[in-house]
C-alpha cells in the first residue's frame, strides 16, 4: 500500500501536463500510464496544430517530450491501469491491475475517451495510413483528395462538412436509410455539392498497397437489391462516436448519459472534493490535444489549492 499526495490517472496531453504543473508545485505526483502511454494522440502520425512546432511534430515524439518534462519535475510513473476505486471518503483508495493499493489525498482523472470503430481488421491495418477518427486532427493531410466519413449523426455531418473545405470529394457512408443528425446539420450536408451521402451503405473492408486506396462497400446489405462495389478513396474517417474511459469511476463520480465526467462551471472540479477530471474523459465536444493539455494544467492548479487547504 502506497500513500501519496496526488495521483494522476492517464498519460495523454491532459495527464502529462497535469504532472508537469503538479511537479513544479512540489506535489510529488504519481502518474498511472495505462496500457497506451501517450494516449489517443499516439494513434496518429504527425501533429501540425500544437502550438510551438511550425513544421509539425511526430505524435509519439510530442508525448515523449511531455513525459520527459514531467519526469524532470519529479513525477513518478507506474506502467499499470486502475481496476477499481473507492471515493467514498478522503483519502481516496484505488487498486491497480496487479492488486497494488494506492491511497491518495487527491486524484486527477485523465483517462481520455476511445473512438468507436466498426471492428474491421483493416481499420487497425491502415491506422495512420488513411484511417483516422479525428477530422480536425488529420484532415489537413487530405487536401484536394477524396475521403469518406462513416456515421449519420451530428458528429459525422460536422466532420464531413469540415473535410469538404479541404478535400475535393467527401462521401458520407450511412448505415441507416436516413441521417440521425439535427435538421440544421442535415441541411448543411445535403446542400453541400462536395458531399455525397450514401444511405443504407455498410463498409466491408479497405484496400490499398501502402495506405488506403479505397473501401469495399455494400448497398442494402442482406436485402433485395443488394449491391457490392469498391469506392476509391484516399482517407477513411470514423465518426460513430467516442466512449469515455470512465467506467471504473462511475459508482462515485457524476457522469452524463454517455459516460463523460461532469465538472463544475468550466472548471475541472467534479462532485467530489479533491477529485478532478481533465481532457477527453470530461470533454464531449472538442477532443483536441491543446485543450486537453490546458485542462490538465487547470486540474493540477485546483489540486494544489485543495492539498494546501488540507494542511
Amino acid at each position: 500500500m502506497e500513500k501519496i499526495k496526488l495521483l494522476i490517472i492517464g498519460s495523454g496531453p491532459a495527464g502529462y501536463t497535469a504532472a508537469i504543473y503538479a511537479g513544479r508545485a512540489n506535489l510529488s505526483p504519481v502518474l498511472i500510464e495505462g496500457m497506451q502511454p501517450g494516449g489517443q494522440l499516439t494513434t496518429t502520425t504527425e501533429v501540425e496544430n500544437f502550438p510551438g512546432f511550425p513544421d509539425g511534430i511526430d505524435a509519439n515524439e510530442l508525448m515523449e517530450n511531455m513525459r520527459s518534462q514531467a519526469e524532470r519535475f519529479g513525477c513518478k510513473f507506474i506502467m499499470s491501469a486502475v481496476e477499481r476505486a473507492d471515493f467514498s471518503s478522503a483519502p481516496y483508495r484505488l487498486w491497480l491491475d496487479d492488486d497494488t493499493e494506492i491511497i491518495a489525498d487527491s486524484v486527477i482523472i485523465a483517462t481520455g475517451a476511445s473512438a468507436k470503430y466498426l471492428g474491421l481488421p483493416d481499420e487497425q491495418k491502415y491506422m495512420g495510413m488513411g484511417v483516422s477518427a479525428c477530422a480536425t486532427c488529420d484532415g489537413f493531410f487530405y487536401r484536394k483528395k477524396v475521403v469518406a466519413v462513416v456515421g449519420g449523426g451530428d458528429t459525422a455531418c460536422e466532420e464531413a462538412h469540415y473535410l469538404s473545405g479541404l478535400a475535393n470529394k467527401v462521401y458520407l457512408i450511412v448505415r441507416k436509410p436516413y441521417l440521425r443528425a439535427s435538421q440544421i446539420m442535415q441541411e448543411r450536408v445535403l446542400n453541400n455539392d462536395k458531399i455525397d451521402v450514401l444511405l443504407e451503405t455498410n463498409t466491408l473492408g479497405l484496400y490499398g498497397e501502402n495506405g488506403v486506396e479505397g473501401a469495399h462497400v455494400v448497398y442494402k446489405k442482406g436485402e433485395p437489391g443488394e449491391k457490392q462495389y469498391d469506392l476509391p478513396i484516399d482517407g477513411f474517417f470514423l465518426a460513430i462516436g467516442h466512449r469515455p474511459n470512465s467506467d471504473v469511476f462511475k459508482p462515485w463520480i457524476e457522469t452524463d448519459e454517455i459516460g463523460y465526467i461532469k465538472t463544475k462551471d468550466g472548471s475541472p472540479c467534479t462532485s467530489i472534493p479533491g477529485i478532478y477530471a481533465a481532457g477527453d474523459v470530461a470533454d464531449p465536444h472538442y477532443r483536441q490535444a491543446i485543450i486537453a493539455a490546458g485542462s490538465g494544467a487547470k486540474a493540477a492548479m485546483e489540486a494544489e489549492k485543495y492539498l494546501s487547504s488540507l494542511k
